[in-house]
């Protein structure tokens, strides 16, 4: 191999040349808000290359949504009330209405990071959100990946797994943003921008 296109292969890989793109993979919880989008967005000022966003959303499971819905009566309002059977809760009606809440929040989001001055396009997933997130980095060449989850507690602890699954399984960096908090509020406490 001769120097010139061994010089040529490692300025192709220079995120500061403008030369090809920097692609970027989002796991995120729920549609993205606008300050969202601009601190993402924030995040690859400086690269001169061509920056695209690829957003994977979870859909949510249907049938766990009515379990856990049914798991917040108390045992107190469980004898109280009349028993309601699983076959009473239209379990299709609820899937198209998580499907059709995550095409929202999917479209939301990539109007908030197209408004923040992002390319971007999406996917809604079924499959398990870290396998999804490695197979959306292997197949885009992603360079990074990026997971917001929502900023509350009981989120935080079940998330923060999404997070350290993927630090071990992917070959890029990971950073884990809360949603709908900024930079500042991030770094006073928890994972957030700190735990990169």
């Amino acid at each position: 191999m001769s120097e010139s296109s061994s010089d040529s292969s490692a300025r192709n890989e220079r995120i500061d040349d403008g030369v090809g793109t920097y692609d970027v993979v989002l796991l995120v919880e729920q549609a993205m808000s606008s300050a969202d989008a601009e601190q993402v967005r924030s995040l690859h000022e400086d690269i001169a290359d061509h920056v695209v966003y690829h957003v994977l959303l979870p859909l949510e499971d249907a049938s766990a949504r009515v379990e856990a819905s049914l798991g917040t009566l108390g045992a107190g309002d469980v004898m109280a009330a009349p028993a309601m059977a699983m076959s009473d809760i239209d379990i299709e009606a609820v899937r198209q209405e998580c499907k059709e809440r995550s095409e929202r929040d999917l479209e939301a989001t990539l109007t908030a990071l197209r408004s923040a001055g992002g390319d971007a396009a999406g996917t809604i997933t079924a499959a398990p959100p870290v396998d999804a997130l490695a197979r959306k980095v292997e197949q885009v060449d992603g360079r990074e990946a990026i997971i917001l989850t929502r900023p509350h507690l009981v989120a935080e602890f079940f998330h923060l797994d999404w997070t350290s699954r993927a630090r071990r399984k992917l070959g890029v960096p990971v950073l884990h943003l809360l949603e709908h908090e900024t930079f500042s509020e991030q770094a006073g406490g928890g994972e957030g921008v700190t735990g990169a």
